[in-house]
Formats: C-alpha cells, sequence, structure tokens
C-alpha cells in the first residue's frame, strides 16, 4: 500500500491508498475547523442534518434506497476531535466493482451522492428543514446527556474538561449542552454555508481505483463546492507545563459503587520535537497493556484497584491515567502511580517489559492495515500532523525505541490533575467491572 496526497480542488486534499486487499472501498470526506465552545455543537449537528436528505432525495428512505440500488453502500456521518482540530463529515463504505454483476460506476455514483449530501441539502427557503434540526438536535443532546452512564468514559473526559479549563481541549467533540439547546436551524444554515467557504477538506480514499479516475469523480461531484478564503490557521495548543506548581484536585460525587480516580499528566519537552514511536512505547511501558507497570504493580501486585491504565494523546501532549478504586485508596493509588511513572524515569524497565512493550505497539500498528477504518483515522491524524510515514514504517520505529527515551518522557510529565469521582452515601446504581 502507497498513499499518494494531492490537493485537487482549492483547500480540498485526496489521501489515495491504492490496495487489492478489501473487498468494500472506502472514502471519507471531512472538514476541518477549530475546536470552540460557542460552534463546536453546531459543527457537530451538520452532518447528521445533511444525511437527513437531499433536493434529490428528500427524506432517509428515499437516500437509503439509493445506498441499496449501489449493492448496500453506506454513507454515515461522522464527528471527531483530533487534537484541538473538530473533524466533521461523512465514511463511506462501497462494495468494489470487481465482485459486483454488472457493478460499473458504484464508485462513481457513490461519490455523486456524497457530494450532494454535502453540497445539495433538503432545504426550504435556502434554510435546513426546522424538523430536520429539531430532531437530530434531540437526539445528540440525548448522546451529550448519556455520557454520565458510562462512568469510566466520564470521569476521563471531566478530567479533561477542568485540566484543560482554559483551552480549547476541553470542549468535546459533540460541544456543550447549554451550546446544543440553543441551536437554531436559520442560525445552523447560514453557520453552514459559512463552514462550507472557509473549511479545509480531506478526503480519504483506499480502495482498487486509480488515483486519476478517483480525483475526476470527485471534481466532478464537488464541482459546486463554493470556496471564499479558506482558514488554513487551525491547530492545537500544547501546553507543555501543569498549571499550577502542586496538581489541582477535583472531586465530584455520584451514586456510584466505586471509585474513579483520573490523573492527568502533561508531557512537557517531550512535546518540542514529539517522538510518536517513543511515545507509544512509553505508555505501553507504563499503562498500556497487560505486562505494564501500572497493570502488573497497582492492580496485579498491590491489587488498590480494579482496574488501572493509561493512554496518551500525541496531539495534545496530554497522559492520562484512569483507575477504578475503592473509595478510601484515593492516595494510596495516586501515590503508587506516581512511584511507577518515577520508576520508568529512572530507567528501572526490565528487557522483558521492553520488549513487550515495543512489540505490543509493533503489532497493533500493523494489525490497522487490516482495517479500512483504522487506517483512514491514522491518516486523517497524519494530515494534520503534516506526518507522511505510514503505520508500517512507525511500527519500525516501535521496535528501535530504548529505554533512555522512554525514561526521557517518563522525567518529562507533570501531574496536573487529580479527578475523583466518589460514592454521595446513597445506593448505587451501577454495576462496575472489575477488568482492565
Amino acid at each position: 500500500m502507497e498513499l499518494t496526497r494531492t490537493e485537487i480542488l482549492p483547500g480540498v486534499w485526496l489521501s489515495h491508498l491504492r490496495t487489492d486487499k478489501f473487498k468494500t472501498a472506502c472514502l471519507s470526506l471531512t472538514l476541518l475547523t477549530q475546536l470552540k465552545r460557542d460552534t463546536a455543537a453546531m459543527n457537530a449537528l451538520i452532518p447528521y442534518v445533511l444525511r437527513r436528505g437531499t433536493t434529490r432525495s428528500p427524506d432517509m428512505e428515499a437516500i437509503s434506497a439509493r445506498l441499496e440500488a449501489l449493492y448496500g453502500t453506506a454513507i454515515e456521518p461522522v464527528v471527531r476531535r483530533i487534537g484541538e482540530i473538530q473533524c466533521l463529515g461523512f465514511y463511506a463504505s462501497i462494495p468494489e466493482e470487481d465482485y459486483l454483476p454488472g457493478g460499473k460506476g458504484v464508485l462513481q455514483k457513490a461519490t455523486q451522492l456524497l457530494g450532494e449530501l454535502l453540497l445539495s441539502p433538503a432545504t426550504r427557503g435556502g434554510l435546513f428543514l426546522p424538523g430536520y434540526v429539531d430532531s437530530e438536535r434531540e437526539k445528540m443532546l440525548e448522546t451529550i446527556r448519556s455520557r454520565v452512564n458510562e462512568k469510566r468514559g466520564y470521569a476521563l473526559s471531566r478530567c479533561i474538561e477542568e485540566m484543560c479549563c482554559y483551552e480549547d481541549f476541553a470542549v468535546g467533540r459533540f460541544g456543550g449542552e447549554s451550546e446544543c439547546e440553543a441551536i437554531h436551524y436559520t442560525k445552523l444554515s447560514k453557520h453552514y454555508k459559512s463552514m462550507l467557504q472557509s473549511c479545509p477538506i480531506e478526503i480519504f480514499y483506499c480502495g482498487r481505483c486509480e488515483r486519476k479516475q478517483l480525483a475526476a469523480y470527485l471534481r466532478d461531484a464537488l464541482m459546486t463546492l463554493p470556496r471564499g478564503e479558506i482558514d488554513y490557521e487551525i491547530g492545537t495548543d500544547v501546553r507543555m507545563n501543569a498549571l499550577e506548581e502542586e496538581p489541582r484536585t477535583v472531586e465530584e460525587a455520584m451514586a456510584v459503587s466505586q471509585g474513579k480516580l483520573v490523573m492527568g499528566f502533561r508531557l512537557g519537552e517531550s512535546m518540542e520535537e514529539p517522538d510518536v514511536a517513543a511515545l507509544y512505547v512509553f505508555n505501553a511501558c507504563f499503562g498500556g497493556g497487560t505486562s505494564s507497570k501500572l497493570f502488573a504493580n497497582v492492580r496485579e501486585k498491590l491489587q488498590l484497584c480494579y482496574y488501572a491504565s493509561s493512554l496518551v494523546d500525541t496531539h495534545k501532549g496530554i497522559l492520562l491515567v484512569s483507575s477504578g478504586i475503592e473509595f478510601d485508596k484515593f492516595e494510596a493509588v495516586r501515590d503508587e502511580v506516581l512511584a511507577q511513572l518515577a520508576a520508568l524515569a529512572k530507567g528501572e524497565i526490565t528487557d522483558e517489559e521492553l520488549e513487550s512493550a515495543r512489540k505490543g505497539v509493533a503489532s497493533d500498528l500493523r494489525a490497522m492495515t487490516d482495517s479500512q477504518g483504522e487506517l483512514e483515522g491514522f491518516y486523517l491524524a497524519q494530515a494534520l500532523d503534516g506526518l507522511d510515514y505510514g503505520p508500517l514504517e512507525l511500527a519500525e520505529l516501535a521496535e528501535d525505541v530504548t529505554r533512555e527515551q522512554i525514561a526521557a518522557i517518563a522525567a518529562n510529565a507533570e501531574c496536573d490533575m487529580l479527578y475523583f469521582l466518589k460514592g454521595d452515601g446513597s445506593s448505587a446504581e451501577e454495576e462496575e467491572d472489575a477488568e482492565d
């Protein structure tokens, strides 16, 4: 698989991955914009409203009929947050024509429909249909409100909100509840038209079609795309150090039977010139798997928690440690997590731990080539970071990460936030799992 990236229209970039490996092709179209609290909910709602109908196919039933006629092609809205860039658009899965009886033209027609969804929505008087906007707004509100139902994910998001309270990264990919409630179809229509003119667009394709042919299909499908002054000044502000000398602490009480402690760290000087492979292997050593320090010591050996794991956001330069604990184990778990990080900073990593982490990261990266969805997400992030290597090249780099590189990352990490979700004294309403 070899990736080529070209600008096919002003501010519209096509990343093309030619392969015969899959029986379906994937095609995604993503608008990029700066993540901001006052616009995040409107941005996120747009692809869901667009998916409700077009001028030619004014409702979901008509769109579904066209997709079925294209041998079960699927086109779904997608909203993501990569660093402080909000990414919204569509992801399409299209059967390869080689496997279809008389299936010539499927990709071209699917591309046309994708362009139609983006550029020719069902409107009245040039505005989105109020019923579609109201319906999708209520669904998105339900999604935003329901995050509290999954306490582990809720605790992670609350830690980010508090830790990054002065940064755009505090805003979730769907925005906030109050901003979502205030969305009106008139304002949303105007905002959508503005985004078409100013947003850079990333298109990713993985399949059998040659690049020149696909580019021709896309130019035809997007020929009516209005373009004004394109906003290339989007990106992620990386804060190197903790906000205060001592970690800030936020506690929240709910009807839970198991506490959730999330510790947020800044990666400091490691983010001046980020070594993505080293960051991945560091995370695997620290808390990214069953051979990690957190799993082996905090959970298994000392039995201080029900689970303990870590994740690294290489775009924002943040390390998050998530654990499920008894309410009275807050200080013990906090201290032991810091102790395990300090051990890594001293280079206290056995050969077996290092090799397991390297192999685990490399294996995960190589497995990515078996999933078009994983490849799409990987290359979108690469495009935003200005990087041009693929998962196989990154896997090779991971296999060469040294003990010294891991120690340096650990030494640079600063704890910035302690978020603790604890019980409120009432009977718990949840069933917690005890696995990592």
